[in-house]
């Protein structure tokens, strides 16, 4: 998959890790050895001795097994796959979360309030949230920047995504100052031991090594706290939000695409459904029409012709009324029960 299919080592790794499951539960649930053997409905009992994960998780399951029995196909070693049949669960409708402006300014200033955190560690920590919001970038593409890679003159970065694709990343302001003003004391993170650092790697730990996709989520939930009081931020929340502000700006689907990395335009467009909903409160919240109760119409006035059928249906009416309101505790009853 590395090679042929480009995949990420975050993706290897969590097929790998699909596949190892699969192999336990084969041999230890179906006393089963080799995969060539199993069935649809053997994937199926796999599937459901794990119904306590999430439908994303569970979507990626499948397509690790769709994977390998393609692959296993390709040799010739099974003549069908039994993942064929297997069928995703639906996506959840979960909007992501993001910070409002305001948040996302306090955060990526915190660095700078925080006096418990020494210096140079700071001056990183600023940088990295300056270009994880201000760039939108993934962990693992902050995480794989290298010097030769941070183009400060041009105020911009040559990042590497998915699928080894390369795409060209603007710096704002900020994120060219913190970025400077990190890579001046860039030198004082080395090994305190054999006074060894890492010679390409931008972001690196008080040891000199390059951090690791952990560090920068402990680093970040630490400045969520500090900064907006949120307990659970993750390094794609900096980059859900980055997305969301760019729409609520102004900025077209085409340009977020490109800036994020997306391959496909429906993965930018969900961001659209946080936009439109923020819309819908403003108008609520700001349009006189939007809570104004509509007048009551004035009904025209009956022709002398119309005014005997008129009274005939205003008693129809009436009766109806009446043998509505004998009924009415069973209707309330009723929508006790809706």
């Amino acid at each position: 998959m590395r090679f042929e299919r480009r995949a990420s080592p975050a993706t290897v790794s969590a097929y790998s890790f699909e596949l190892r499951a699969l192999q336990d539960f084969a041999t230890q649930d179906l006393s089963v050895s080799d995969a060539r053997s199993l069935q649809t409905r053997d994937l199926r009992d796999f599937l459901a001795s794990r119904v306590d994960r999430q439908p994303a998780t569970t979507a990626r399951s499948i397509s690790a097994l769709r994977a390998f029995f393609r692959f296993l196909m390709l040799r010739g070693l099974v003549e069908a796959s039994p993942a064929a049949k297997l069928k995703r669960p639906r996506a959840s409708d979960k909007l992501p979360l993001y910070l409002s402006v305001e948040q996302a300014c306090e955060v990526t200033e915190a660095p700078s309030k925080d006096t418990r955190r020494a210096s140079n560690l700071a001056l990183r920590d600023r940088a990295l949230l300056e270009v994880l919001y201000g760039c939108g970038l993934r962990v693992s593409e902050l995480t794989g920047l290298t010097l030769g890679s941070c183009q400060i003159d041009q105020a911009q970065l040559r990042v590497v995504g998915k699928g080894d694709r390369e795409r060209i990343v603007p710096l704002g302001g900020c994120a060219v100052d913190a970025l400077r003003n990190y890579l001046a004391i860039r030198s004082t993170l080395v090994h305190p031991k054999t006074g060894g650092q890492h010679e390409e790697a931008v972001f690196l730990g008080r040891h000199g090594t390059p951090l690791s996709v952990r560090q920068v989520q402990n680093i970040v939930q630490r400045y969520g706290v500090q900064g907006s009081g949120e307990t659970e931020l993750h390094p794609h929340a900096l980059r859900h939000s980055c997305a969301t502000h760019l729409l609520d700006a102004g900025a077209d689907l085409r340009t977020v695409q490109s800036l994020l990395g997306h391959a496909r335009l429906s993965t930018t467009q969900r961001y659209t459904h946080v936009t439109l909903d923020r819309l819908s409160e403003a108008y609520t919240r700001a349009h006189p029409l939007a809570t104004r109760t509509p007048a009551a119409a004035t009904p025209p006035a009956a022709s002398p012709g119309a005014q005997g059928a008129l009274e005939q249906r205003e008693g129809e009416v009436l009766i109806a009324s009446e043998c509505a309101s004998e009924s009415e505790p069973y209707a309330q009853d009723e929508s006790r029960l809706e």
